[in-house]
């Protein structure tokens, strides 16, 4: 039997032990780089709230007025641990806030977005109708809604000329045709439908709408065939409800034979068309702008002294009167056709039978006088 070793070789024996022969243990995975840490006062600032609290904060005051009274009322930012009256700081704090709470300075004056349609949307959470059955039952109801969401201007633009109405009756038609050429016989004037070029006058190179002033509004497509319609009515014999009647004040003047709507056309002003420097002294009173050119010396003017049509004889209305412009019922509009000036007595309201037509003289740029009109 060995002898017992004693405790002070055995002990000998295991650190020999450990330092050549190390145990077998399992081999761990490397472990990850460790990372730089910051240095303290990077992350104080950067950090949202990195406050250091005081021990003692009797000293605080307010940072915009200087007191340290109404300390209840003393607002402490948790950034910059300063201190601010709630009725100081801007904007004013109503109630002690609950949480966190950052000075001005601190929170940074952030710009201030208005509500865009889809926010104020989204802010009260309206809900836009998706359901087919809220959609209009009719297309009456869909026009009426695109006609409320348009604006005025707009639908005003977008009416139509309408084409005259011929009266049915063949005599009474045939009425209408001999008034207006006795009133041209009594006046020694031939009729004319279209706007007449003399060699001694304005050639019809001068009238197109391209030199005028600040240009003209053009005929649309649709309005042109209708205007086109309306002269080829009148070449057949089917002229518009309108009668020439004298009175003894007015002379004569053009009553309606029939109803007329609302922007129906009336009559194609026409008759000599001549320069209107040679027309400056010239006492006729029927004469109309064609053309006010950018250089003066080449505006024209319709006279219709020796040619013309019924429009010849609508009257004009007085513009020195109250009550002038109340009896205005039709308008005459200087129209781009086709690259042409062309000028058109448009209706402007519903005219009943009878009634006698009037329009603005004035319509343009030049106050003529109309004092001496009935």
């Amino acid at each position: 039997m060995a002898p017992a070793s004693s405790p002070a070789a055995a002990q000998r024996l295991i650190r020999f032990r450990s330092r050549t022969q190390a145990p077998c243990r399992p081999s761990l995975p490397a472990s990850p780089r460790r990372k730089k840490y910051k240095l303290l006062s990077e992350i104080m600032e950067k950090a949202r709230f990195a406050v250091v609290e005081r021990d003692d904060y009797n000293d605080v005051t307010c940072e915009q007025c200087g007191s340290g009274e109404r300390a209840d009322e003393l607002l402490l930012c948790d950034k910059c641990d300063k201190g601010f009256h709630m009725k100081c700081v801007r904007p004013i704090v109503v109630r002690i806030p609950i949480g966190s709470w950052l000075c001005p300075k601190c929170l940074g004056e952030r710009r201030v977005r208005s509500f865009s349609q889809k926010k104020i949307i989204d802010f009260f959470r309206i809900q836009k109708c998706t359901d087919k059955k809220d959609k209009c039952s009719s297309q009456q109801d869909a026009r009426k809604r695109r006609k409320r969401s348009a604006p005025l201007v707009v639908q005003k633009r977008r009416r139509r000329l309408l084409p005259f109405i011929p009266t049915e009756d063949h005599s009474q038609r045939l009425k209408q045709m001999g008034s207006l050429a006795s009133a041209l016989t009594a006046l020694h004037l031939e009729f004319s439908d279209d706007l007449t070029y003399l060699p001694e006058m304005a050639p019809k190179s001068a009238n197109q709408a391209k030199f005028e002033d600040g240009g003209m509004q053009v005929l649309s497509k649709e309005d042109t065939e209708t205007l086109e319609h309306c002269r080829v009515m009148c070449k057949r014999g089917e002229c518009p409800p309108l009668v020439v009647v004298f009175d003894s004040c007015e002379g004569f003047t053009v009553e309606a034979d029939g109803p007329i709507k609302d922007m129906t056309i009336i009559a194609e002003y026409t008759g000599d068309v001549d320069y209107l420097k040679n027309r400056e002294h010239d006492d006729c009173d029927s004469m109309m702008t064609l053309l006010l050119a950018i250089d003066p010396s080449k505006s024209l003017v319709i006279c219709p002294d020796k040619r013309g049509n019924i429009a010849r004889f609508i009257n004009g209305i007085n513009n020195y009167t109250p009550g002038g412009r109340k009896k205005q019922n039709c308008k005459c509009v200087r129209y781009n056709v086709n690259g042409e000036c062309r000028v058109i007595l448009v209706a402007t309201r519903d005219i009943a039978k009878g009634e006698r037509l009037y329009y603005d003289y004035n319509g343009y740029e030049h106050e003529y006088p109309t004092h001496h009109f009935i």
